[in-house]
């Protein structure tokens, strides 16, 4: 196990650098300059020069790169030419966001994909079976921003005296505020260092934070705020865990093992959950890291129709506004959350099928 885990880890190592290379060379091949971008398109050729010399662009391709990856391995970011302040911080403030946003549509996805799935094989061919699976063609192909602005409309305009009115934006409401775990609990941190940071990055959790805090009103007002963001995004990646579900089931479901459990006396019941969805479940595993992998990278959408901060609005706007550092030091710290993911996924296949050796 230790062995595979190093080797997966080592085979990780190039694929992050050439995404690093990928998103350098790309984020300066798009027309346009910092400069540009921050003092506007009347800015002088003296002012602009200042602004590189300042922020080091002013140097040769080839030293920018290397400069950047020396920041990387040695866990620096970098510094945002548009909010100057370092990237690092940003980060503590956005990504909470949208690993909330992530993992609160997984969790939808999940509790209801797969259960849909488990009752469109089981009722193959009938009613049932048509109806879950053309839920899942219309929510596979339904436009995020659509949705999302009908669930707003619906549910804080036409049901706002009711008691499902639920808010269309942010994350908590005006005059709500979630105080941080470590000082509710009298903590002394020491601002600047990478425990204080890493406390910081964890208390942004608002429902995670309020919830370890009984800060009951707080949680309430950020599920509450939660719900239509992560129900809007939570469409698509449901639709497809449904689908996979389905096919993989009744795949398993025409096995010899599957006959001889039948023949055995054993309920319809029983076949399914002691000894067919077990196997069933392996590609919809690898379905599931991959959604949280396009999760975390692709909420751009669905954080500007709801007005949340999250890192997929922080890179759409730090494309337009040339911010490199941004791009650079977000693409990189979610690229490495997928090649996580992928790993725990990987692993999992040694627990979801014994016969399955990491070694």
């Amino acid at each position: 196990m230790i062995g595979y885990v190093a080797r997966r880890i080592l085979l990780a190592i190039p694929v992050l650098v050439g995404i690093m290379l990928v998103v350098f060379f790309l984020i300066r091949a798009i027309p346009g300059d910092p400069c540009t971008a921050l003092l506007g398109e009347r800015a002088t050729a003296e002012a602009c020069a200042r602004f590189n010399e300042a922020n080091g662009l002013d140097q040769p391709i080839v030293v920018q790169l290397g400069i950047y990856m020396k920041n990387v391995v040695t866990f620096n970011l970098g510094e945002s030419v548009r909010f100057s302040r370092p990237v690092s911080q940003l980060l503590i403030e956005r990504l909470p966001l949208t690993t909330e946003l992530a993992m609160s549509a997984l969790l939808i996805a999940v509790t209801v994909g797969v259960p849909l799935g488990i009752l469109a094989a089981r009722r193959h061919n009938t009613i049932v079976d048509t109806a879950t699976m053309a839920f899942a063609n219309v929510g596979v192909s339904m436009p995020v921003f659509w949705l999302g602005l009908m669930l707003a409309y619906l549910f804080a305009l036409v049901l706002a005296d009711t008691p499902l009115h639920l808010p269309p934006s942010g994350r908590l409401s005006a005059g709500v505020l979630s105080t941080p775990y470590y000082e509710v609990w009298g903590w002394n941190l020491q601002e600047g260092t990478f425990w204080a940071g890493l406390n910081e990055y964890i208390s942004n959790h608002y429902i995670f934070n309020s919830f370890i805090t009984a800060q009951w009103e707080v949680f309430g007002d950020a599920v509450r705020h939660m719900i239509l963001p992560a129900v809007a995004l939570a469409t698509i990646p449901l639709s497809i865990i449904a689908r996979m579900t389905r096919s993989s089931l009744l795949e398993v479901m025409g096995k010899d093992y599957i006959r001889t459990a039948r023949a055995k006396g054993a309920s319809e019941r029983q076949v399914v959950r002691r000894h067919a969805l077990r196997n069933a479940l392996l590609p919809v595993v690898t379905i599931i890291g991959l959604q949280l992998g396009l999760l975390l990278g692709g909420a751009v959408l669905t954080e500007t129709i709801f007005n949340l901060a999250g890192v997929g609005r922080a890179l759409f706007d730090a494309i337009l506004g040339r911010d490199y550092a941004i791009v650079q030091g977000f693409t990189v710290i979610v690229a490495s959350i997928y090649v996580i993911v992928n790993l725990l996924v990987d692993l999992s296949y040694a627990y979801l099928d014994p016969r399955i050796r990491l070694e």
